[in-house]
């Protein structure tokens, strides 16, 4: 900072004084540099997480105080601490508060702040600093403390006395994959104090960064023994890690897993991401302390890691793309994919007891074993990789630990997963009115059916086929009909859609009947279909509503049913006008492989979109990979699992009709609102 300059332009009076006096304005730097090295040490604050932003500090907390958006006794009861002095509880704050979901005091939510003004997420730029000198002056949104999420009580750890001779007799591994090279000096802080002696792995991506991870890891107290290798870009973070040092990690009590990241799943070169994991799996000795000292309390904590990022969208806890790829695990470790959504560490960085992932470490790498680059932004082995450790852990009967920030609590709770699940009516309504295109899914969004299960019309038109003696049993005969429009779209390359038509012209063959009595059992499969539809009423009145006050509608759908009988079902909801409606056998484009959205782009002529819909692949993460703005909702199936209860129609018992008499209903009415909370 220029002071001379700064002097001569606002205070220019004061210039033949310091003239006379030069010692005086070297006594000002000398004191501002010292501010400034004492805020770091109070904090203990490595460069790359302050990036010039100390300067700001002190003035942010005079401010916060001055208007009570800082207090002190409430910051270190949700951060289960205790901080010394003010000060050093909002330089905590302060740093944390670019990447953390914390909060000053009960006045300001970080969180909601920076998901309602993204802009200013992206440009870093610190959130309260933000809002006291400009946020306030343009108007721009904010809330007091909002309760997101409570672990259950029995699920919390309490805070405990650190066993610091227990902790320092730990023998622990710390594996680092190095890609990008700024990121050696943020390991070397993170090393530097913490509380006991490691042995470090670190994999870097080229030789010229040897000396660099030599001279910065090496040196340290705490490193114990330093272990280099120059990888290949094969097999992304966990590659490296098992291919070079596998065979030595079983050796230890713990490991811990890291590797530099820069990109948020929007693409952006960003760190926030990368420096809340960093924060809470190494840096924070504070919380990694509390983390060691109940991994040796509770011999059944197997892996330990963050709740997952708060700014990444609010299905990542899903395994979108990847249960395909993710039945090698299955299959070689016994995994169950029961539930759709789980609890994993996304970004792949954790603490592990080995024991508790030993069938991943008692392996014999090589490169080979991974899937060479480029790979797809989802949908590979190493994103089912990333998320079956949790599981694996788990089949081992051990438990997975998070971290809270918002809270300061350790927790074995996994119902963070659904956290940002919470809605009721109304606010739903308040978050799809500023748009002025609002696309909706229709099954599972806007109608449900009575007994949840899609194929129970077609098990109720196999029990016509056995009375009249063309199958042998209603579960063969959808199998049958289910197969054959499979075989259908291979023929046509996956490429379009195909209708209920094609598919029981397709059957004559097979069920030895003409072409006329097909489309009539055709007929017959969308009527027995049609009794089963019921409106999700609070979905359809917020489509309704929109409607009314002049929002554009669309309507898309995925589906095997014609214009007519989508429209028919509509009807039957309380949608009968003032929607656009997109049907794929109609205009020959899906959701699911992303041509539909390909061509909606094309019939967007208003500024702003958002679709609505339940399914995490074709109406989220792929419109999104669109540029479309969605809103994810849960499906029946998902909002019953998150309520604590078993998927009732697993394997088997898909067409079992005892099972869905009894259960389609139970979990049709209790989806019917698809948020938690109502």
């Amino acid at each position: 900072m220029k002071y001379r300059t700064l002097i001569k332009r606002h205070l220019p009076w004061l210039v033949p004084i310091l003239k006379r006096q030069p010692k005086l304005i070297q006594l000002a730097i000398n004191i501002r540099h010292f501010q400034i090295q004492l805020i770091q040490r109070l904090n203990n604050v490595p460069a790359r997480l302050m990036h010039g932003k100390d300067a700001s500090l002190l003035l942010a907390m005079s401010q916060a105080k001055q208007e009570k958006h800082f207090d002190l006794n409430w910051y270190n009861d949700h951060q289960n601490r205790r901080f010394t002095n003010e000060t050093e509880a909002f330089a905590d704050y302060y740093r944390k508060s670019f990447f953390a979901n914390i909060n000053p005091g009960p006045k300001f939510d970080t969180e909601f702040y920076l998901k309602s003004n993204p802009d200013i997420y992206h440009a870093d730029i610190n959130p309260l600093a933000h809002f006291l000198k400009t946020g306030k002056g343009e108007h721009r949104i904010n809330s007091a403390v909002q309760t997101r999420w409570r672990p259950a009580v029995d699920t919390v750890v309490p805070v405990k006395e650190i066993d610091t001779d227990s902790v320092h007799n730990l023998n622990i591994a710390v594996c680092l994959h190095v890609f990008y090279d700024d990121f050696l000096d943020y390991y070397r802080e993170c090393l530097q104090n913490f509380p006991t002696q490691v042995d470090v792995f670190v994999t870097l991506k080229s030789k010229i960064h040897l000396e660099k991870a030599k001279q910065l890891i090496g040196s340290l107290p705490t490193v114990s023994k330093l272990e280099l290798k120059v990888v290949p870009n094969r097999g992304r973070n966990f590659g490296p890690m098992l291919v070079e040092f596998s065979d030595q990690l079983m050796n230890y009590d713990l490991i811990c897993h890291l590797h530099s990241k820069k990109s948020l799943y929007s693409g952006r070169q960003q760190t926030q991401w990368a420096d809340y994991l960093g924060e809470y799996l190494l840096y924070d000795i504070a919380v990694v302390s509390r983390v060691l000292t109940e991994f040796l309390d509770n011999e059944r904590c197997g892996v330990y890691y963050p709740t997952s990022f708060w700014m990444m969208p609010d299905w990542v806890n899903h395994w979108l793309k990847n249960k395909g790829a993710a039945q090698k695990y299955k299959d070689k470790w016994g995994l169950e994919l029961t539930s759709d959504f789980l609890a994993y560490p996304v970004g792949g960085m954790f603490w592990a007891r080995p024991t508790a992932i030993k069938q991943l470490l008692e392996n014999d790498y090589c490169y080979e074993d991974f899937p060479a680059e480029p790979l797809p932004h989802d949908g590979s082995e190493l994103h089912a990789l990333e998320r079956s450790i949790g599981l694996l852990a788990e089949k081992n009967g051990y438990q997975q630990l998070f971290y809270y920030p918002t809270l300061g609590q350790l927790t074995y709770d996994q119902t963070f997963i659904f956290s940002n699940y919470v809605n009721t009516q109304t606010e739903l309504f308040d978050k799809l009115q500023p748009f002025d295109i609002i696309s909706f899914d229709i099954f599972d969004t806007l109608l449900r059916r009575k007994y949840y299960v899609p194929d129970y019309a077609k098990l109720l038109l196999g029990e016509n086929l056995v009375a009249q003696r063309l199958v042998a049993s209603p579960e063969e005969f959808v199998q049958l009909r289910n197969q054959c429009e499979f075989d259908i779209r291979k023929s046509k390359s996956f490429v379009g859609d195909v209708s209920i038509w094609e598919t029981y012209v397709a059957l004559a063959n097979s069920l030895n009947i003409s072409e006329d009595k097909a489309v009539e059992l055709a007929k017959l499969e969308f009527a027995y279909d049609l009794e089963q539809v019921l409106a999700k009423d609070e979905m359809v009145e917020i489509a309704n509503r929109l409607i009314s006050s002049k929002k554009q509608l669309y309507i898309v759908t995925d589906t095997y049913y014609d214009q007519q009988q989508i429209t028919l079902m509509l009807n039957k909801i309380g949608l009968t006008q003032g929607y656009r409606l997109f049907v794929s056998t109609e205009l020959g484009f899906r959701k699911d492989n992303g041509t539909m959205w390909s061509y909606l782009k094309t019939q967007i002529k208003k500024p702003s979109f958002v679709h609505v819909g339940d399914n995490a692949v074709a109406d989220a993460q792929i419109p999104g990979d669109f540029g479309l703005q969605t809103l994810h909702i849960l499906n029946p199936i998902d909002k019953w699992q998150a309520a604590g209860w078993e998927n009732p129609f697993v394997g088997n018992k898909a067409l079992n009709k005892h099972a869905i008499l009894k259960w389609g209903p139970l979990v049709s009415a209790f989806g019917r609102f698809p948020f938690l909370g109502e």
